[in-house]
């Protein structure tokens, strides 16, 4: 690692709250490197997901965007110092009662309120595998997941100091106001067959919006995806350098576990 780059203590970096499916602390290592030599920018993520990577690099300025508003509302909250006085327990029948009052508070108007925040949480942390996973109607329909133990986390005021000098948005990304200077980082759903993560999915002409978006930022852009044979032709021609990570794979509706080949598209490093 160069020189410069940041050396992070333990208690500045607190783990990603979320249980994520597809988490990316894996990448961190790779991208490191990246970022030492630009560690001054702020830094764009504009489908942040379960932060592992924002956690990870630890900018000191950051723009953090999802399109998923529970997650922005949770990330906002822990920004506050969430306390969670929601009963927390691995238990089915809790379960069900709390993702019925997740998804009445969503249906009332209160899907932004500190208690859908600890509800969303508790879901995350106790649902089936970590998905988000909403049905057409904008509900939270992830089943129990069965898990033998959990470890719940009750006070989140670790994350104030961490979070301080970050902004949270939700919404498309092609809103975002990039500065010339921000350095991104982008980690859009996958090409592959997608489950809802949020009320619409990810077509195919949204991968291209997003890659021809990111080709026209004049600061240094990481784009990460399944190396589809589509995506890689894609991001050749719009102009990025082009590398190959072997992804761990921990979940597969198929049972394989293989490493998933993906690609770490740059411009402007």
């Amino acid at each position: 690692m160069p020189a410069d780059a940041k050396t992070l203590e333990p208690q500045t970096a607190p783990q990603p709250p979320l249980k994520w499916a597809g988490g990316k602390r894996w990448q961190v290592p790779y991208l490191e490197p990246l970022w030492a030599l630009h560690t001054r920018r702020r830094l764009v993520e504009p489908f942040c997901g379960g932060l592992a990577v924002t956690l990870g690099l630890q900018p000191g300025s950051a723009l953090l965007n999802d399109v998923n508003p529970h997650v922005i509302s949770f990330y906002r909250w822990l920004k506050k110092g969430l306390k969670i006085g929601t009963r927390l327990e691995n238990n089915e029948a809790l379960y069900y009662q709390h993702r019925e009052r997740f998804n009445e508070l969503l249906r009332n108007g209160g899907g932004e309120s500190e208690e859908a925040a600890g509800l969303f949480y508790f879901l995350n942390r106790t649902g089936y595998n970590g998905l988000c996973r909403f049905n057409r109607s904008g509900e939270f329909n992830v089943p129990f997941g069965s898990y033998k133990t959990i470890n719940y986390t009750r006070d989140f005021s670790p994350y104030r100091a961490a979070f301080a000098a970050w902004d949270f948005t939700t919404g498309d990304f092609e809103k975002i106001e990039f500065g010339s200077g921000d350095f991104v980082y982008a980690d859009p759903p996958y090409d592959v067959d997608f489950t809802h993560y949020s009320q619409g999915g990810f077509s195919w002409e949204d991968q291209v919006r997003t890659a021809t978006r990111l080709a026209r930022h004049r600061g240094p852009v990481v784009l990460v995806n399944q190396a589809t044979p589509r995506i890689v032709e894609l991001y050749h021609e719009l102009g990025y350098q082009l590398d190959y990570l072997n992804a761990p794979r921990r979940i597969s509706c198929t049972g394989d576990r293989s490493p998933a080949r993906e690609v770490l598209a740059k411009r402007n490093l």
